[in-house]
């Protein structure tokens, strides 16, 4: 991890209507580390992960990716930025093999524009490549299964495999544990901590197990501010955090 800043994100807000669902935001994320955004339901992280994913355009404030100003950059741009964003809701090619859709990801992470793979097998410069982001998610096993017949976790699974495909530099992860049982939460974590320090990760969990065994920092939402910043423990132990979001009284 060095010292200098991936993603500064400056005096960010966006209101819809009466709704201020960001107001001022101010984030900064380190190369290499793990940074977790926290915050009850209506802080405003789904808005911000929007921002930073070009999904919707901030009111005012800016955006600075490695240093580049992508404030108001098309969200199919980011991508090939490096700037990735993965989960919530699982976007996946159903009918495709779970082995086509990692391919297509390579294939977009090429540059080249899209076009169906009828047999991915048949071009190694995409399957091979393809079935090496399989083997390190688990799933090599099941490369030639319809993705639709996986069951909720191992989709999971296979999005982050397709992310991971696009070569991100900056991965945000948006509710990764979302649905998933036990067993498939705790495989996700085990993965999730063998990427670290290998590129930078935003994470926007509400397990809080997971947010404090896997973050370098966390970052704390409420009301569209952050109030609070720090490592694991600095945040646990923060008054402040422990009344507007733990629950508990000062």
């Amino acid at each position: 991890m060095t010292d200098a800043p991936i993603l500064i994100v400056e005096n960010l807000s966006k209101s819809f209507g009466a709704l201020k669902a960001v107001d001022g935001l101010n984030l900064t994320v380190q190369t290499g580390e793990l940074h977790a955004i926290i915050g009850p339901n209506g802080a405003g992280k789904t808005t911000l992960v929007h921002q930073l994913s070009g999904q919707i355009s901030p009111d005012s404030g800016s955006i600075r990716f490695q240093g580049l100003d992508i404030t108001k950059m098309q969200e199919a741009k980011r991508p090939h930025l490096g700037l990735v964003r993965s989960f919530q809701i699982t976007s996946i090619f159903p009918q495709s093999t779970v082995l086509e859709n990692v391919a297509i990801a390579v294939q977009m992470q090429s540059g080249h524009s899209f076009r169906f793979i009828k047999n991915a097998r048949a071009d190694k410069s995409l399957s091979d490549p393809a079935l090496s982001y399989l083997q390190q998610i688990g799933l090599e096993s099941l490369a030639n299964e319809p993705a639709h017949t996986l069951a909720h976790g191992q989709q999971r699974q296979l999005e982050l495999a397709m992310a991971l495909a696009l070569k991100p530099k900056l991965l945000i992860l948006d509710e990764p544990m979302a649905g998933m049982g036990a067993d498939e939460s705790a495989q996700m974590v085990s993965f999730l901590k063998s990427l670290k320090g290998t590129l930078s990760i935003v994470l926007i969990e509400h397990d809080m197990d997971v947010v404090f065994a896997l973050s370098d920092q966390i970052s704390v939402l409420v009301y569209g501010q952050v109030i609070a910043t720090g490592i694991p423990d600095e945040i646990r132990n923060n008054p402040k955090v422990r009344t507007a979001y733990l629950g508990e009284e000062e």
